[in-house]
């Protein structure tokens, strides 16, 4: 099975992923692209690019067709799948394999075998592999989806039997709310995967999801890389992932990774593949599924092991045996590993869209970042909102947290909400730190209140509006009105950021330094050189360093692990009344309009879901702010909206 030019059909951090270890090993490698992705990273890392022509998933990276033209017009003679879209689609993999390519992965009948969950599961428990108790049958009605959850018994997670990532999961602890968790998660899944199936199964509280890196060749050989622990997780997206788990031993690894084994074994399985578990308190593990493909969380293992996994990948796709027998390979260390998201923690997670005005990933001893950024490139509302994966390698697990939030903070992303500051706080929650995260690690100490939408400091605001004075100073003839050289009086400068305003005297002295006023409270703040992104300055004498950029309008600042962005608003007409509170519904963000649920003169009751509004691959509820009477409607379904576009009115009932 010779090959020479690999297809990476995917995008994103891991067709840069694939493409680096594919050029490594002597390979020639083609990209391809949406529209959306015409100059993004994994375009440029390829030897050749072939557009898809379009955006949405559905006529791009799912499109077969598409894909295959690709392969024969560059001619490439092998496809990577990398992990997503298509890379867990039997349909896909026989496709490739009957245009005369060599698919680096699974066989298909493997594929089909384990890709569906309710497959999967059957087939475990056929193999005497201990599974979670639930519903896996090809009766998908509603009726007896609703009448096998109550044998179940709620808790219960429905899930989407094909695919996975979280997406088309959903967990439901009342019995009211089965039908709409029922709803949207075969709709999601149906987007995602092509196939709208669920099974239920029994919640498995405080339970932590340990999964097996299995690695199987075409001669019989089957081997385990030990096991990365991804409890942490929200919405049923992995936050953050480790190897090896601080709840398994040796003993324990060595029962799971037969378990793992035998069940890569009775599928006749090929290539990377991942088996995962729910491990109870107790000791007892049950099956959850099988990832037929390379893990978004496969560098945690590669740090500990030193090995490369896409070049097993290719090797076992060239007809190679696997490198290492069982008893050769070791785990050194510990490392960890955070999904750097455009979502906004401190707002329900909401994905964000927008341009990366500055992107300067963290490096040093034990570090990596794998990641398909460029500055200047726009987060699109059509594809996972995931921008890199920031990983630590160190000797012991503290170690590896300690450099892993270090390295965080040292991150520069500047432009879009992200959830770097929440990360950090995970990465320094004690429970974490000892290693006692479970799968309700977030739910039990994150609640609401925590997760309030932070304001700006005192410092923010004086750091902010000093950098506007000073800019503002530098440039010959753009002084703003007021200020002068010699500044003898205070400067006024009114900032806004978000829905929050600030006004800030700034008092210039001549030996530079500043006297700040904010909030009634006076600082001493000098600013000193500014590079990369990065400003000096001094804070009541004590130097510090802040990540900072100059918008169009004012200044991108992160201070203390906080992002804002500050325009300045000190010629702005006064605020009128906020739309939003009378009835006005807005989208959230760039998205495509997938259900319009009401009608102009419908009654609404407060938390009512007037619009489903689908983008980055979630479908997010726009729902009532107040009871009321529907005014109007503004979109239709299939409609792509743009951020903060009006959805619909709602004529609120007076009190």
């Amino acid at each position: 099975m010779t090959f020479s030019k690999i297809l990476i059909a995917n995008r994103g951090e891991i067709a840069c992923r694939v493409a680096r270890t594919a050029s490594a090993l002597g390979y020639r490698t083609v990209a391809v692209f949406a529209d959306a992705d015409a100059s993004a990273l994994h375009v440029a890392a390829c030897d050749e690019a072939v557009g898809l022509g379009g955006n949405l998933v559905g006529e791009t990276y799912l499109n077969v067709e598409k894909l295959l033209a690709a392969a024969r017009a560059s001619g490439a003679d092998a496809v990577h799948p990398g992990y997503g879209f298509l890379s867990e689609n039997a349909a896909f993999a026989q496709a490739c394999l009957d245009a005369g390519l060599v698919f680096v992965g699974p066989p298909p009948a493997a594929i089909d075998a384990m890709g569906n969950k309710a497959a999967a599961k059957r087939r475990m428990i056929e193999a005497g592999v201990p599974c979670v108790p639930g519903y896996q049958g090809d009766d998908q009605s509603d009726a007896n989806l609703a009448a096998q959850a109550a044998r179940i018994g709620l808790p219960v997670m429905v899930k989407a039997a094909a695919g996975g990532g979280g997406r088309g999961m959903r967990l439901v602890t009342a019995g009211g709310d089965l039908a709409e968790a029922i709803r949207t998660a075969r709709d999601e899944a149906a987007n995602a995967f092509g196939s709208g199936e669920l099974i239920l199964e029994k919640a498995v509280v405080d339970a932590r999801h340990v999964e097996i890196q299995v690695f199987a060749d075409a001669h019989g050989n089957v081997v385990h890389l030990g096991e990365r622990d991804c409890s942490v997780q929200r919405r049923h997206q992995k936050v953050i992932e480790e190897a090896p788990s601080p709840a398994v031993d040796g003993a324990l690894r060595g029962r799971m990774g037969a378990a793992a084994v035998a069940a890569a074994r009775a599928i006749g399985y090929v290539g990377a593949g991942t088996v995962e578990f729910l491990l109870g308190t107790d000791g007892a593990f049950y099956f959850l599924e099988m990832n037929t493909r390379l893990q978004v969380e496969h560098p945690v293992t590669e740090l500990i092991t030193g090995l490369d996994l896409v070049a097993w990948q290719l090797r076992v796709a060239a007809g190679e045996n696997l490198p290492l027998a069982q008893d050769e390979i070791r785990l050194d260390g510990h490392a960890i590993e955070v999904r750097l998201y455009a979502e906004d923690p401190y707002n329900g997670f909401l994905p964000q869209t927008g341009t990366v005005a500055v992107w300067q990933p963290p490096s040093g001893p034990g570090l990596r970042v794998d990641h398909g950024l460029r500055q200047g490139q726009a987060i699109s509302p059509y594809y996972d909102p995931m921008l890199a994966k920031v990983i630590a390698h160190g000797a012991t697990r503290v170690e590896a947290c300690r450099k892993l939030a270090r390295a965080l903070e040292d991150t520069v992303v500047l432009g879009p909400v992200t959830n770097k500051h929440f990360l950090v706080r995970l990465l320094r929650h004690p429970a974490f730190v000892a290693g006692d995260a479970t799968t309700s690690f977030i739910g039990d100490h994150f609640p609401p209140a925590s997760l309030a939408a932070p304001t700006p400091s005192p410092q923010h605001w004086a750091l902010a509006a000093a950098l506007l004075y000073d800019h503002a100073r530098d440039q010959a003839g753009a002084l703003l009105g007021g200020w002068r050289n010699s500044n003898p009086v205070a400067t006024l400068i009114r900032l806004r950021t978000g829905n929050n305003r600030q006004e800030v005297w700034i008092d210039r002295h001549a030996d530079g330094v500043m006297s700040v006023t904010v909030g009634g409270g006076t600082f001493s703040l000098r600013i000193g050189p500014r590079e990369d992104a990065h400003v000096r300055f001094a804070l009541d004498g004590v130097w510090r360093t802040a990540q900072a950029h100059a918008a169009a309008d004012g200044w991108l600042v992160e201070l203390d692990g906080l992002a804002f962005a500050f325009a300045d608003a000190t010629h702005e007409a006064p605020r009128g009344a906020d739309a939003a509170g009378d009835g006005t519904l807005r989208a959230p963000m760039d998205g495509r309009i997938v259900a319009v649920k009401v009608a102009t003169g419908d009654a609404v009751v407060r938390g009512q879901t007037l619009v489903v509004l689908e983008a980055m691959k979630m479908q997010h509820q726009i729902r009532a702010a107040a009871d009321g009477t529907v005014a109007s409607v503004s979109v239709t379904e299939g409609e792509q909206v743009p951020a903060r576009a009006i959805l619909a009115n709602v004529k609120v009932t007076a009190l």
